[in-house]
């Protein structure tokens, strides 16, 4: 499976902003994806990437392209549209975005998810990130991914 990650812009901030997750996932992915739109203009390391397959759009996700205090890179927000799921579409963003990441020198990734949200829990272990407390912080799972 290919997919693309292409920066949101003008172009296709609208066609994202109308991604949806089913009902039932809204409390595993609360906000809407024009939050995180309207948040990366005030979060400078925000970086917001649409992820497409064969010129489709079917998810989005954003990335920190600074590290916090501990120098870890976050992933705050990655989903594929109801439409699009179970397709393997958010293992293959993940994977690219993965790979771009480590390109910039990063060698820690986190990334968190709701404990009621088992399938992406699964997804996030079959790539190597890993529950670094048995503790939920803030509503949360955290996980990390150490690259080597």
């Amino acid at each position: 499976m290919t997919v693309v990650l292409k920066s949101v812009s003008i172009e296709n901030w609208y066609q994202c902003s109308q991604l949806n997750v089913k009902p039932e996932q809204l409390s595993v992915f609360p906000a809407p994806v024009v939050y995180w739109i309207a948040e990366s203009k005030y979060v400078e390391e925000f970086e917001l990437r649409a992820i497409y397959s064969n010129e489709s759009l079917v998810g989005f996700l954003v990335y920190c392209t600074r590290p916090d205090q501990d120098d870890n890179y976050w992933i705050p927000a990655i989903m594929i549209d109801e439409k699009h799921q179970g397709k393997g579409y958010g293992k293959a963003a993940l994977k690219e975005l993965i790979q771009m990441m480590s390109q910039s020198h990063c060698t820690r990734i986190m990334i968190g998810h709701r404990p009621n949200n088992v399938i992406a829990g699964k997804l996030y272990e079959s790539l190597g990130f890993h529950r670094i407390s048995e503790e939920v912080i803030e509503e949360e799972i955290i996980r990390l991914l150490q690259i080597i």
